[in-house]
């Protein structure tokens, strides 16, 4: 793992310190001597972490975090505090101000390397988001997420096995989240998965069971794994919250727990699962408008030109017959000349709910481009192939298409040209081909009719 680290502190020493360190697990490192100048090096270069100092003259360490978290630019970048004062009302302060950790000074090495690989992983995840989500975002989909967004309410899942714990727990929890308990862990990760949960709290307070099992089945299911997870472990178990953040755990916090700083982290984490499930909605809305047709709803030429050939080479591999179908609805000009494109656009959406309606499930259905469309269907001969055409062909022919200016066209009608995948090796341009020529022997043949190419 490669990542940049700015180290900011006003003694060189501890500068040059942490630099040795770091630069010895092979990280790239910038150091800063005050915070205006690690505010101006996080401006204009790509940073991937800021190790902090609290205590610098001028500017101080509360402060400089506070104007990295309000600048969208600078926001996404984790921020761990290194500092000499170790109240809990210190930490709270800080996580307050943004910060994703604390880091006592004299800092362990374990501690150090373990939370900064941590949090350059977590930062890695963010920056692919808001890389993909960014699509959208220039195209005007959304917005995207931003961290001065009103506070959501979460969903916490505390899995503690002692009653009493539990109910402290919860009443430092209640006034940010709806909290569950569970005292069973396996119940608890059958939970998880079942229902949509923000946080994951687990209570390392287990007689017979290691609560790190729980944290890798949570990492290890696709539903829970970007549930963030944290931990609550004795003081002085440092091995266990190095392995806890080695598994994928994104926080701690040592007992005797303060409620404050329960709070300030776990809603620094209900923060960051909302806002990367609002980029990772962005990035799926961004997919299915790349793949989707707008105007009828089916999938677009692009997915079509990506999927057959896969499609096609999977068929190859098994044996299995595969047939394409392209239909045109016929004298299409005249709809648009006579009634308008809003009607056009009205008969081309009827059109394709009526293929909907018509191909199987493990058909691939696609606007090709105007008023053509291709129906790809794996594991179909041409004989059955053409019994889905004839079917469409008439589902098109029996029924009026609706338009808003007048009350009905009696006339639409479909041609449609059929090929199938040869055993002797194709492509997916050849496929097609074959079935344009098809169709176009339908339009010269009299149009609404269904020609299958030669084999």
């Amino acid at each position: 793992m490669t990542a940049r680290i700015l180290v900011v502190d006003d003694v060189p020493a501890n500068v040059k310190l942490l630099e040795a360190r770091l630069v010895a697990e092979y990280f790239d490192v910038l150091t800063a001597g005050d915070g205006q100048s690690a505010l101006a090096i996080c401006e204009r270069t790509p940073v991937d972490l800021v190790l902090l100092d609290i205590m610098m003259p001028g500017m101080d360490g509360f402060e400089v975090c506070e104007r990295l978290k309000a600048n969208s630019r600078t926001a996404h970048i984790p921020v761990v505090m290194v500092t000499a004062l170790d109240q809990p009302s210190d930490r709270v302060r800080g996580l307050k101000a943004g910060a994703d950790d604390f880091l006592t000074k004299p800092v362990n090495d374990l501690q150090l390397m373990s939370r900064v690989k941590s949090l350059v992983r977590l930062k890695n995840v963010s920056d692919e988001l808001r890389l993909r989500a960014q699509t959208a975002h220039t195209i005007g989909l959304q917005e995207l997420a931003r961290p001065d967004r009103p506070d959501e309410p979460g969903n916490i899942l505390l899995v503690d096995a002692r009653a009493s714990s539990q109910e402290r727990l919860v009443r430092a929890l209640k006034p940010i989240a709806d909290v569950s308990v569970i005292s069973d862990p396996q119940a608890a990760l059958f939970e998880a998965a079942e229902s949509s949960f923000d946080l994951v709290i687990v209570n390392a307070n287990f007689d017979d069971y290691d609560p790190l099992r729980l944290c890798s089945q949570l990492r290890s299911l696709e539903r829970t794994r970007f549930i963030p997870i944290l931990l609550v472990t004795e003081q002085g178990r440092d091995e266990m919250v190095v392995r806890a953040l080695e598994l994928g755990v994104t926080d701690y916090v040592m007992r005797p727990v303060d409620p404050n700083e329960l709070v300030a982290r776990s809603l620094t984490q209900i923060r960051r699962k909302h806002c990367n499930d609002r980029l990772r909605a962005s990035v799926q809305q961004t997919i299915e408008l790349a793949i989707t047709d707008d105007l009828t709803g089916l999938h677009n030429r692009r997915y079509l030109d990506n999927h057959l050939k896969l499609l096609m080479d999977r068929a190859a591999a098994r044996g299995r017959p595969l047939s394409i179908c392209i239909t045109d609805i016929d004298r299409f000009k005249y709809v648009n000349d006579t009634y308008g494109h809003d009607a056009g656009d009205e008969v081309l959406r009827e059109f394709a709910n009526r293929v909907r309606a018509t191909v199987r499930g493990a058909d691939l259905a696609c606007r090709f481009g105007g008023e053509e469309f291709v129906i790809v269907m794996p594991d179909t001969t041409p004989e059955m192939a053409a019994i889905v055409a004839e079917r469409l062909r008439l589902a098109v022919e029996s029924r009026a298409f609706p338009i808003s200016r007048a009350d009905t066209l009696h006339s639409v009608t479909a041609s449609l040209g059929i090929s199938s995948l040869r055993a002797d090796g194709d492509t997916p341009e050849a496929l097609l081909k074959r079935a344009d020529m098809a169709l176009y022997q339908a339009k010269n043949n009299g149009r609404n009719r269904v020609v299958a190419a030669a084999a």
